[in-house]
């Protein structure tokens, strides 16, 4: 598994602006946060969403590919973090 953090720079204001992922080994989301400029947290796993968030129908490029763009700003983060916002603001699972 691979956890990220990923700051979305944009002007779309429906958009996320930070989207914190967990990884399976072909990088496909298997759990998602997805934050909001308004305060809202979506989530997204195979039982449960809220916020109109979904797991992504592709893998995700490495990061090395999304920092290469000038909109995102990603890092890895240890599967510890993870657990800690997915408990905070994960409602169902």
């Amino acid at each position: 598994m691979e956890f990220i953090d990923v700051a979305w720079r944009h002007d779309t204001e429906p958009e996320p602006i930070r989207l914190v992922s967990e990884l399976d080994e072909q990088r496909y989301e298997m759990r998602k946060l997805e934050f909001f400029a308004d305060g809202r947290v979506g989530f997204a796993s195979p039982a449960s969403s809220s916020e109109g968030t979904m797991l992504g129908a592709e893998p995700v490029p490495p990061l090395s590919e999304l920092n290469s763009d000038v909109q995102f700003s990603g890092s890895n983060i240890s599967s510890a973090d993870f657990e800690i916002m997915w408990g905070r603001y994960a409602r169902a699972t």
